[in-house]
């Protein structure tokens, strides 16, 4: 059985797959694989703001395939970026795979050399959680504040407009 490694992107794929040679697969999941539904809210209010997340439209196949090589992996490790977006990416495909919550399954690396990719394999470790809360609570405050504002901005100023955490407190600050 090989051994899985799963990165964001399809060329870091194809670079580490060189580092690694045999008995290991690298494959990419291209970002993310689940969001928030663009056509719904998909934010429970009622209950504590639970984001409603889906896979992401276009991306059922790259699941089906994802989920195959994970049924026939010895092991599977999480390599997306080491940053908040990176990782809950690791905890969509951990969740969307079947992994376990506590399984220590994530690495993480800084650059793309053989060097690093063999340490971060020495040293795998469990989701941080906090960094997966910190990114879900963005995109529900992305999605709260832009989903709510940016249709009031389209009848009131003009089509094409959108608002955001961000973009809202900046237009805010330019005004006063």
């Amino acid at each position: 059985m090989s051994k899985l490694v799963i990165v964001e992107s399809p060329s870091k794929a194809k670079t580490i797959q060189k580092y690694l040679g045999k008995g290991y697969k690298v494959t990419a999941s291209v970002g993310h694989i689940r969001d928030l539904p663009a056509a719904k809210l998909s934010v429970d209010v009622k209950h504590d703001f639970a984001p409603k997340y889906t896979i992401v439209k276009g991306k059922e196949k790259l699941v089906k395939e994802l989920k195959a090589l994970v049924k026939d992996a010895g092991r599977v490790y999480l390599a997306t970026d080491p940053d908040r977006e990176g990782e809950a990416i690791s905890w969509h495909l951990q969740t969307v795979l079947g992994l376990d919550g506590n399984g220590e399954n994530r690495i993480e690396f800084n650059e793309i050399s053989p060097k690093a990719v063999t340490k971060a394999l020495e040293h795998p470790r469990k989701i941080n959680y906090n960094l997966v809360d910190a990114q879900q609570a963005r995109r529900v405050l992305d999605r709260l504040v832009g989903y709510k504002l940016s249709p009031l901005l389209n009848d009131k100023i003009g089509n094409g407009l959108s608002a955001g955490r961000v973009q809202s407190v900046a237009l805010r600050l330019v005004v006063e």
